[in-house]
C-alpha cells in the first residue's frame, strides 16, 4: 500500500485523514500547526488534526515553519510515496514536494475559482449557489496545481461557514478516496487550470468583518453567514463592537429607512433598514457579553432601543 505523509490542521482535516486510515494507506506521519493559546484563558490546544492522529496512533510534527526545519529533514528520509494536504496553512517548499513521487491537495474551492486560505467564506459572501472540493497537484504557487477531480455541493440560505466547512470535509475525504486508485494507476489525466478565470480568497480582514449599511439585505445576510462561526461580523452600537451571530432576511414590506437605522421593534424582534430590504437580528453579542438570542437583548441591553436609533 503507498506510503503517506498528511498534512492538515482544522476539523476540515480531520475527515481526509481518518478516511485515509480507515482505507487502510499507510499513514507514515502527520504534520499540523503547532498547540496555541485559544480563548480568554489563554489554554493551550492541539489542532483538531493532532487529536486524530493521536487517537489513531500516529506519529505527529509541529513545525512553527516546515521549510528549512529538523521535522521536515526527518520527513524525508521517512521513504513516503505521497504527501496529501488538506488546509494545513503553509507553503510546502519545492524540496520537499520532490521528495515524494506525488503530492495532492485537498482544496475546499471549485478551482480556479478562489484560491487561497478562505475559500469557503468567499463563496457564501458572494452568493454563489454552490460550493466544492477541488483535488489538485500541488506546486509551489499557491493553490495552482493541474486539477485532478472535482466535486460541487448547493449552497442554501440555512449554510454558514460552519455547516459548509461540515459538509464539504466529507465531500473531500469521499472524493479523495474515489480519486486515488485511478491517480496513482495513471487512469487519470490532471487537467490545468484556466488562468484567465482564477480568483483569490485571501484571509478575512479586520475590516471585512464590520458591516456596510449600505449594501442590500441580502447581501449583509450573506456576508454574516460568510463570517460565522470565524471570525464573526459586527456592526457599532453605542460606540462599541456589536457582533451578528446570524441574522435573517425581513419580510419585503420593510422597505423604508436610513441604511442602519432601527425600523421595527417588538418583544421578540429588531428589524433594521439597509440600502434595499431589511434584516432581522436573530442572535447577537454585545460588546464584553455572551452571544445570546435578540429576544435576550431587548430584554436586558438593548430595552432603551428605540425605532429610529442608528446602528454604524
Amino acid at each position: 500500500m503507498i506510503k503517506i505523509i498528511f498534512m492538515g490542521t482544522p476539523a476540515f482535516s480531520v475527515p481526509v485523514l481518518e478516511g485515509l486510515v480507515e482505507k487502510g494507506y499507510e499513514v507514515l506521519a502527520v504534520v499540523t500547526q503547532p498547540d496555541r493559546a485559544v480563548g480568554r484563558k489563554k489554554e493551550i490546544k492541539m489542532t483538531p488534526v493532532k487529536e486524530a492522529a493521536l487517537r489513531h496512533k500516529l506519529p505527529v510534527y509541529q513545525p512553527e515553519k516546515i521549510s528549512g526545519s529538523e521535522e521536515m529533514a526527518e520527513l524525508m528520509t521517512l521513504g513516503a510515496d505521497m504527501i496529501v494536504t488538506a488546509a494545513f496553512g503553509q507553503f510546502l517548499p519545492e524540496r520537499l514536494l520532490n521528495s515524494v513521487k506525488h503530492a495532492v491537495n485537498v482544496h475546499a474551492s471549485l478551482l480556479p475559482k478562489y484560491r487561497g486560505g478562505a475559500p469557503v467564506h468567499y463563496a457564501i459572501i458572494k452568493g454563489d449557489q454552490e460550493a466544492g472540493v477541488t483535488i489538485m497537484e500541488m506546486v509551489k504557487k499557491m493553490d495552482a496545481g493541474d486539477m485532478i477531480s472535482q466535486r460541487a455541493i448547493p449552497i442554501t440560505d440555512a449554510d454558514n461557514v460552519g455547516t459548509m466547512f461540515e459538509k464539504l470535509s466529507l465531500v473531500g475525504r469521499e472524493l479523495l478516496l474515489d480519486t486515488l486508485p485511478d491517480y496513482l494507476a495513471g487512469n487519470l489525466k490532471p487537467q490545468p487550470q484556466d488562468e484567465t478565470k482564477v480568483t483569490f480568497s485571501p484571509n478575512i480582514t479586520p475590516e471585512e468583518e464590520r458591516i456596510d449599511w449600505q449594501l442590500s439585505a441580502r447581501d449583509i445576510f450573506n456576508q454574516v453567514r460568510g463570517m460565522y462561526p470565524w471570525p464573526v461580523a459586527h456592526t457599532i452600537w453605542q460606540g462599541t463592537r456589536f457582533k451578528l451571530h446570524e441574522v435573517a432576511l425581513a419580510d419585503s414590506s420593510h422597505v423604508n429607512g436610513i441604511p442602519g437605522q432601527v425600523i421595527e421593534k417588538t418583544k421578540k424582534s429588531l428589524i433594521i433598514a439597509t440600502k434595499k430590504g431589511a434584516i432581522s437580528l436573530t442572535i447577537v453579542q454585545p460588546a464584553g457579553k455572551p452571544k445570546m438570542p435578540i429576544q435576550d437583548f431587548l430584554n436586558g441591553l438593548g430595552k432603551n432601543i428605540n425605532i429610529g436609533d442608528q446602528f454604524e
